[in-house]
């Protein structure tokens, strides 16, 4: 059991040799949660599989949260779980399945949220969706933290990425249906930290077609 434990980690420790780790001790009481559940609907295929530059978002996502060197990284799974979880390999990732993803994604929050670790302070929040979001913009986020939450500012609005910290997690978790956290990240107190890239989301069939178009 030793030995397989260690395989994985000299596993992953290849498959993650190209990304550069992003070190500050800040991360390192956080946790990442990584939201690539729901069905891709207005897309017409599951997202968390299309693939930039050969491999899948759900993966590029895992890389970059894996890089700022946090506590924990979870990925919540849902819609076609099997193959996207195939994808992962063996990455030191929580896998964490949400039965109930049809129902939006608070119950994909919620799901995730149960399986951070108590040691951790804060949690930072992220989708696969958002495809050119790097390391690079996580740890911003993450040196940013505070008591209220932190999120990304881009076009004109606020969103995830972001971070919270555990006071606000019983809140999170109070959710319903596909609000997600839109409407606590839009409170006076957010510190909004900008974040251009994260204005490029995949949801529909010309955001795809504008992905492949700038070299995605």
């Amino acid at each position: 059991q030793t030995g397989a434990r260690n395989g994985r980690r000299l596993r992953l420790a290849y498959s993650l040799r190209m990304v550069p780790m992003i070190a500050d001790h800040r991360a390192a009481t956080c946790a990442v949660l990584v939201l690539a559940a729901g069905g891709s609907r207005r897309l017409g295929r599951p997202k968390q599989l299309v693939r930039r530059h050969g491999r899948a978002l759900v993966v590029h996502a895992l890389e970059a949260a894996v890089a700022v060197r946090p506590l924990w990284v979870g990925v919540v799974l849902g819609a076609r779980a099997g193959r996207v979880a195939a994808e992962l390999g063996s990455r030191d990732v929580t896998v964490v399945l949400n039965r109930r993803w049809r129902q939006g994604l608070a119950l994909s929050l919620r799901a995730g949220l149960r399986k951070v670790p108590r040691s951790a302070s804060h949690v930072l929040v992220m989708t696969v969706d958002q495809w050119q979001v790097t390391a690079c913009d996580l740890a911003q986020l993450l040196k940013a933290r505070a008591r209220v939450p932190v999120a990304a500012a881009y076009a004109g609005t606020v969103g995830v990425p972001a971070v919270f910290p555990r006071r606000y997690w019983r809140l999170l978790a109070s959710l319903d249906g596909d609000r997600g956290a839109r409407e606590l990240l839009n409170a006076p107190s957010t510190l909004r930290v900008p974040l251009p890239r994260a204005a490029e989301d995949l949801d529909r069939p010309d955001d795809l077609a504008r992905m492949r178009a700038m070299g995605g």
